[in-house]
């Protein structure tokens, strides 16, 4: 029997880089919401593949910022503790942010123990000479570091990815049983799924100062029964949320409840409802309710 392989493969990177596209297609799953918009990622979120003498537990995190108010600092502590907690580190750029970019970063990865495979993201949209050029400029940063170019959209190169993530794996067993695919309840991924809708509807502003709370969820034979609470900053923004005669706020539920009816394989009846609370994002204790701080 070979000795089995098991550890934590940790996503990191500044954000819009395709952490979560790199994810989802590595675990074969759609576990992190994906958008255009910086800070989509809020949470560290697990995937976990196994093979039948391997196992390994994928976290993306959020896209690496200066944070401005205590939410984003408890994001950044996320970034910090999958730092530090690796058996492999995944960091993620690509072909369109300036290489240098969070540079504390990089110098954090030149001073881990752990084995670090860097992957230049998103090498559809640019030229060979240029992708050449950031793998030799990023061979040099990080000289332990096994480079890979990819493009997580097209699904490029990821085998070799994968193939050199096991080959890295440490000698462990299994950390989570095999038949677990995510760390993370059917509650979290109802309200990803919302959030994920109001990034997509809504601009400016709105989306950033949105956070989703699950009040209600109750597995029936037939459905699901959701009820959620969307929290935002001012009346204005509930208003823009809401939409003439509630229109903006029935499609962002209709859009959700398909999204949530593939994902749970099942009916769903889901209420959305908007509160106004203008501290959310400073207030530690509302904070450690929306799972942000323990």
């Amino acid at each position: 029997m070979k000795n089995h392989k098991a550890g934590f493969v940790n996503i990191i990177g500044n954000p819009n880089v395709g952490k979560s596209t790199l994810m989802n297609a590595l675990v074969g799953e759609k576990l992190s919401i994906v958008t255009a918009k910086a800070q989509t990622t809020r949470h560290r979120i697990m995937g976990i593949v196994n093979g039948e003498d391997w196992q390994i537990v994928y976290s993306d995190t959020p896209g690496i910022l200066k944070p401005n108010y205590r939410l984003q600092q408890s994001m950044m502590n996320f970034v910090d503790t999958a730092i530090g907690d690796a058996d492999i580190i995944l960091y993620v750029t690509d072909t369109v942010e300036k290489a240098d970019k969070n540079e504390e970063y990089i110098l954090k990865l030149q001073k881990i123990e752990c084995p670090v495979i860097l992957v230049i993201n998103k090498i559809d949209i640019s030229s060979q000479e240029e992708v050449i050029r950031l793998m030799n400029w990023w061979q040099e940063q990080l000289p332990k570091a096994i480079v890979y170019p990819a493009s997580a959209k097209e699904k490029f190169n990821l085998d070799n990815i994968f193939d050199a993530i096991v080959e890295h794996l440490p000698e462990a067993p299994a950390w989570y049983d095999k038949d677990v695919f995510t760390d993370k309840n059917l509650r979290f991924f109802a309200s990803e799924i919302i959030r994920e809708k109001i990034l997509l509807n809504y601009s400016q502003e709105i989306p950033y100062s949105c956070e989703v709370s699950i009040e209600e969820f109750k597995e029936g034979e037939e459905r699901y029964d959701i009820s959620a609470v969307i929290y935002v900053m001012r009346d204005s923004q509930k208003g823009i949320l809401i939409g003439k005669g509630g229109k903006a706020l029935k499609k962002v539920g209709t859009e959700a409840r398909m999204d949530m009816e593939d994902f749970f394989q099942k009916k769903v009846f889901l209420r959305l409802f908007v509160k106004v609370d203008p501290d959310w994002r400073e207030n530690k204790k509302e904070l450690r309710r929306f799972g942000y701080e323990h």
